[in-house]
């Protein structure tokens, strides 16, 4: 069986809904976590979620850790929630449920970073390059990693000022062999080499309004 409406929902549609009561609504996305209370179990809920995915033909973001099992539903094709994703929330928890494995919604918890600026067409090349994001399908004042594992960078509108300050640092972790093509990515996206005294534990980049970040990695450190 397959659930094939891909019209996005509006939160208000998602809270008119019945049986969703262990889900929240994340703007784009519908999310819960399950505590499984030792990773055996989550990997039997895992293994039950895979039938109704695969019963439903929509695919759920699961994130698997020792104590919890954390549930992302998207529907990518239109970038938000619909009717595929509140089926498949209900066949989830029906199989939880099932399992005695409570959900506990209110733990579900994403972390956004915002950027003051006064213009950020800009800066926002820049931080698309360093961060190895793309641009939000629906806001252009944002990037994101699609993938939704790191956090999204949106851009906050602010009066210019004279003199460039930082509204905030960023430490971006990669793989050492990473480094020099996001340098120049970077780089060729307006920024510019702050320092690299400190190379390879990590490099200073700045976006073409100053603010900085930080390309580091475990190599150096010793």
């Amino acid at each position: 069986m397959r659930v094939g409406e891909s019209r996005a929902l509006r939160f208000s549609e998602v809270q008119a809904e019945d049986g969703l009561a262990d889900w929240r609504m994340m703007f784009q996305t519908l999310e819960t976590r399950f505590a499984t209370g030792g990773f055996t179990r989550g990997l039997e809920l895992v293994a039950y979620i895979g039938g109704v995915a695969e019963e439903l033909g929509h695919t759920p973001e699961l994130d698997l850790r020792a104590t919890t099992l954390h549930v992302r539903l998207i529907s990518r094709d239109v970038f938000g929630v619909t009717q595929r994703d509140l089926a498949l929330a209900r066949g989830i928890s029906g199989v939880a449920a099932e399992l005695g494995v409570p959900a506990d919604p209110a733990a579900v918890e994403i972390v956004e970073l915002a950027l003051d600026t006064p213009d950020h067409a800009e800066v926002k090349p820049f931080w698309r390059a360093v961060l190895g994001y793309d641009d939000h399908p629906l806001h252009d004042a944002e990037v994101r990693d699609l993938a939704g594992t790191g956090p999204a960078l949106w851009f906050q509108r602010t009066d210019p000022h004279e003199t460039p300050r930082q509204r905030f640092h960023l430490d971006i972790r990669v793989a050492p062999e990473l480094v020099a093509p996001r340098t120049e990515a970077a780089l060729a996206a307006g920024g510019t080499l702050v320092s690299d005294d400190r190379a390879p534990a990590f490099i200073v980049l700045a976006d073409p309004q100053g603010n900085q970040a930080c390309l580091t990695t475990g190599l150096g450190r010793d």
